[in-house]
């Protein structure tokens, strides 16, 4: 599929993962918002990108419904109506096992995970059920396919909730043309690493996957024709099993 004008949304695009899709789908000619809580940090993401045509930004925070909605009505505005939303925001916090785990730490993590999810997709599909089609990737992690010990339980649960989210928009909405994956990336090298109990070793950062190699994943899901469907893609280092 042709990308060159096509309207894009990437939320959690301020740094890590969601910059680097930014890029890859302006260099591939898509007119792309980045969106994330802070807005020096947008700015500054935004003037990183030197292409044409220019990242534009919105800062908003997606557990904020109300936020949500000023968003897409920005982006209708800006850009245009949606047409490929890339669900990327995403948070860890440091207290991670059930034992010493805030509950006000729990409300944070499944808000911005889930929750914001939900508000950008639920904000999303009237846009392009209208436009009859539609692409909407969201960046879950494997720890929404298996939970893992050093993820927390909050952050699994809220991956986990994320892949059932997907799932069950895919199967409601192909109908209208609207296609939904779930990318599942492994340990990726991105600043979401400082929220770990224990510092990474550099040379296991070294391993991880980078964040360019989760854009070229989302990149390769949005060219493929309107007929084909990747409803998972779950994307490893080298070290790290899947199962």
């Amino acid at each position: 599929m042709q990308l060159s004008n096509k309207v894009a949304l990437v939320t959690g695009g301020s740094s890590g993962i969601g910059l680097a899709i930014a890029k890859a789908l302006a260099q591939e000619g898509c007119r792309v918002a980045i969106a994330a809580r802070d807005p020096e940090k947008l700015r500054h993401a935004a003037e990183s990108y030197q292409g044409q045509p220019p990242l534009v930004w919105h800062a908003c925070d997606v557990a904020n419904r109300q936020a949500v909605d000023t968003l897409f009505r920005w982006l209708e505005k800006t850009l245009g109506p949606v047409d490929i939303l890339v669900n990327s925001a995403g948070i860890n916090i440091r207290r991670r096992t059930v034992a010493e785990l805030d509950p006000a730490d729990w409300d944070q993590v499944i808000a911005v995970n889930l929750s914001g999810a939900f508000y950008c997709i639920w904000a999303a599909l009237p846009y392009m059920r209208t436009k009859g089609e539609g692409l909407i990737i969201n960046i879950s992690s494997i720890s929404g396919k298996r939970a893992l010990k050093y993820s927390g339980v909050a952050y699994c649960a809220s991956k986990f909730g994320m892949t059932a989210l997907g799932t069950c928009v895919g199967i409601e909405e192909w109908a209208h043309g609207i296609r939904v994956t779930n990318i599942y990336p492994g340990e990726v090298d991105t600043p979401i690493l400082e929220q770990r109990p224990t510092p990474v070793p550099p040379e296991r950062r070294a391993q991880m996957l980078k964040p360019e190699d989760v854009a070229a994943c989302v990149l390769w899901v949005a060219k493929l024709p309107r007929h084909v469907l990747v409803p998972e893609l779950v994307v490893t280092p080298l070290y790290q099993e899947y199962v």
